[in-house]
């Protein structure tokens, strides 16, 4: 079937499950396959640890030195396993947090986990920190905070052999359609609590179906069990610039503050950003979003769990 590609390419093509706003192509990875190499520049080399910001954290973390970091590694800019045998992840998420780990002088105990399953337990403290591309909502933050490092967003895409959609950025123009998306996310709440648009507007509403594993929701689009997938700006953006994909990227709807997720409270916000922030100005932060062609989500400044931008 036209257009139409392997379960395994799919899974590794489709995005990771959150947040914000890209570059139109990124300049770093040349395909998303299973496969694909990750840049091989590693701009967070030369970083040493920062004796002030060491400061900021709690005695016991300084004195054992190592930190409980929680990733969802979904796919490409934000993270990814370029080399599946390894299972060493790459990413804008990993760099981001592998400068913070080296600025205080901590070494990540990363653990793989589901993005359903990380925000809970961190709670629960299970976890110290965790990363997976996570946006900044105001219901996050009545129980979880946020160290920002990023701005990304949800948007919308499409098939490229369906011309059945221009630009899209408002949720009444997905009526009569179906919309897939990832469980757990941003995108199925906003979804499922604005659905009065199209029976506002006289239209039939569209429908949303929710996928668990991410590689499904792609392969639901090329065999057109789906017409739409609403997920990150970034994600998506990634997607259209390979032309394996057969995706096209159809607009921005809302734009998310994305930042390192934290229990309520926790004791490790000030240096964390204090460490994102030395990352901006020391210029590393750039080559980062740089090396992964997402320099239009580009923050001035970190901050500690700000309001939802309306």
């Amino acid at each position: 079937m036209r257009g139409r590609l392997s379960a395994a390419v799919l899974a590794a093509l489709l995005l990771p499950v959150l947040a914000g706003c890209g570059a139109d192509a990124p300049s770093g990875p040349a395909a998303a396959g299973a496969a694909s190499p990750a840049p091989s520049d590693d701009v967070t080399a030369s970083l040493k640890k920062n004796p002030a910001l060491a400061e900021l954290l709690p005695e016991d973390v300084r004195a054992q030195g190592t930190l409980r970091i929680a990733s969802y590694v979904g796919a490409p800019p934000s993270a990814y396993f370029p080399d599946t045998s390894s299972r060493r992840p790459a990413g804008l998420d990993i760099d981001i947090a592998e400068g913070v780990g080296k600025l205080l002088g901590l070494r990540l105990e990363r653990q793989d986990a589901s993005f359903e399953a990380i925000l809970p337990a961190l709670s629960s403290g299970k976890y110290d920190v965790g990363t997976g591309n996570f946006g900044v909502t105001d219901e996050r933050r009545k129980t979880l905070d946020f160290v920002t490092y990023i701005n990304d967003g949800q948007g919308f895409a499409v098939r490229k052999d369906d011309t059945s959609l221009g630009k899209v950025t408002r949720l009444d123009q997905l009526c009569g359609k179906a919309v897939g998306t990832s469980a757990g996310t941003t995108f199925e709440a906003t979804l499922n609590s604005q659905k009065s648009v199209c029976a506002d507007a006289g239209k039939k509403p569209y429908t949303v179906q929710v996928f668990s594993d991410n590689g499904a929701i792609l392969t639901s689009l090329q065999q057109g069990r789906i017409d739409v997938v609403m997920s990150t700006i970034n994600g998506l953006r990634y997607q259209a610039s390979q032309p394996a994909a057969g995706v096209t990227f159809l607009g921005e709807f809302h734009r998310l503050d994305v930042g390192f997720a934290f229990a309520k409270g926790s004791p490790l916000l000030k240096a964390f950003q204090g460490a994102v922030n030395e990352l901006i100005d020391n210029g590393t932060y750039g080559r980062i979003l740089t090396k992964w062609g997402t320099q239009d989500s580009a923050i001035e400044e970190s901050l500690i769990s700000p309001p939802e931008t309306k």
